[in-house]
């Protein structure tokens, strides 16, 4: 009897099929994790908190299987993002929070003009944080995702964060890739770089504007900012510059580059500066040009696109 019991399940092991595999493969995925996190100090409760209820999430999946279909151009893209509705609400935000940006200014010696920029390319002023659950988003990619060892690595990083106390299971919401809150961090960029500016014991970067800014105002410092430097400007060209061969990994002065023919965008000189200055070429530009600083190379550690960067740049330069 045995033996025919054994038999008699097989065909219901097939006819479930992939569904039920995942499932059972996810929820010993799931069991593997808790005692990774275990170790790593998240407590019993923690993980009961955090992982109960959680399934494989589709819609995380198809996102991150979703292939661009092609990039906008850099006007395009350049027209969209610095809008002047956006201008408009990054204007009232930063009067809004004046004196709180000038303390985050003067502690972390960053341009709170770029802060606020950065602020609000990632959630538009914090009015769009993401709505998926940074654990479950963050379980799905680490089982079945096409990076699973780095989201496996922030799934535990988030788990350490709910230990912390700094935010619920239910709060802790974000992108399908798991970054967090007002200033969109990663599980492991919080952990690291994350500030409990207004004091209450909690780093709180989804309800608290102050923790928030000053969080992005120390990812910055951290990462090299350059008090009182620019973060770069438009530029003319000579008029024999070829993109295709330019140096963009040149660092020269700006006297150099003026000696070079390029000038300010309206056709002034450049100043006479030594700061340290590249060319910088737009992706999928149509011949704007831009020389660009340190502080250009910083925003570009928070997110890399090059086009981002700019995009910042050209916001925050409409602030203060």
């Amino acid at each position: 009897m045995p033996q025919r019991r054994l038999f008699l399940t097989i065909p219901a092991l097939l006819l479930a099929g992939p569904a039920f595999a995942a499932a059972t493969g996810f929820e010993g995925f799931l069991e593997d994790i808790r005692g990774e996190a275990r170790r790593a100090g998240v407590s019993a409760a923690t993980l009961q908190r955090a992982l109960s209820g959680i399934r494989l999430n589709d819609r995380v999946l198809e996102l991150d299987r979703k292939q661009p279909e092609g990039a906008l151009s850099w006007e395009s893209y350049r027209d969209r993002i610095v809008s002047q509705t956006r201008i408009d609400n990054g204007r009232r935000n930063y009067a809004d929070s004046r004196s709180l940006l000038a303390a985050i200014g003067t502690r972390y010696r960053v341009d709170p003009r770029v802060i606020v920029a950065i602020w609000g390319m990632e959630t538009n002023f914090g009015t769009n944080t993401g709505g998926f659950g940074v654990i479950e988003a963050l379980a799905t990619l680490a089982w079945d995702g096409r990076r699973a060892s780095y989201f496996r690595t922030e799934l535990i990083a988030a788990l350490r964060v709910l230990e912390g106390g700094h935010v619920t299971p239910a709060r802790m919401r974000g992108s399908w890739a798991g970054a967090m809150g007002q200033p969109q961090f990663m599980p492991s960029n919080f952990e690291r770089l994350a500030v409990d500016f207004d004091g209450d014991g909690r780093r709180d970067i989804w309800d608290s504007r102050a923790d928030a800014l000053a969080s992005i105002g120390n990812y910055l410092a951290r990462n090299g900012w350059r008090d009182a430097e620019p973060w770069g400007q438009a530029a003319q060209p000579p008029p024999d510059l070829d993109p295709e061969r330019a140096d963009t990994d040149a660092k020269r002065s700006l006297r150099e580059w003026s000696r070079l023919g390029f000038r300010q965008a309206d056709g002034r000189p450049l100043p006479a500066s030594e700061i340290e200055t590249s060319l910088v070429l737009p992706r999928n530009g149509n011949g704007q040009v831009f020389l660009c600083h340190q502080n250009f190379r910083v925003i570009r550690r928070y997110n890399p696109p090059v086009n981002y960067a700019l995009a910042v740049g050209l916001l925050s330069d409409n602030f203060g």
